[in-house]
């Protein structure tokens, strides 16, 4: 079953499959942590070697940053995570793996992080802060509804410059 990550919560003990990035990742023997997203919020897939394939095992050890790709999973409460769920992963299917991504986990300077502003918006705290602004304009523009007022959104009237 397809499904997102802010729906997880409805399969519990389910094996489901999400369509995600990798946000960051760790290893530590025989256990690959996956950290992942996609449109509705993060959260962490669990490899371990003896529960999958060989292959599986090697990719999660070895998937790059910003790579897409389809990850199978059960479902799983879990107290510590900030969603309340990870993911037992079963497979994982690579569907374009990313290289030379830019933006690491590490700290970088605004001057750099703004020539990267489109990558930038997908760490954690510009997601948080774009679904805050997203929110903000929706109950305002709920509000102006109930109210009866219309958006109008007049053309942009600009004078032009001539070259010289």
């Amino acid at each position: 079953m397809k499904t997102t990550i802010n729906q997880v919560y409805k399969h519990v003990g389910e094996e489901v499959t999400i369509g995600a990035w990798i946000a960051n990742k760790r290893s530590s023997g025989k256990i690959a942590f996956l950290q992942l997203r996609d449109g509705t919020g993060f959260i962490q897939g669990v490899v371990v070697k003896s529960e999958v394939d060989e292959e599986t095992f090697q990719t999660a050890k070895s998937v790059t940053q910003e790579t897409s790709l389809y990850v199978k999973g059960v479902v799983k409460e879990d107290e510590r995570s900030p969603l309340g769920y990870e993911l037992a992963v079963t497979s994982l299917e690579v569907i374009h793996e990313a290289t030379d991504y830019p933006i690491t986990p590490k700290e970088h300077g605004t001057e750099f992080l703004m020539d990267h502003r489109h990558l930038w918006l997908r760490s954690k705290r510009q997601h948080a802060t774009m679904k805050i602004r997203n929110e903000i304009i929706r109950a305002t523009y709920e509000f102006f509804n109930k109210e009866g007022f219309v958006k109008v959104d007049p053309p942009i009237l600009t004078g032009s410059a001539p070259e010289g």
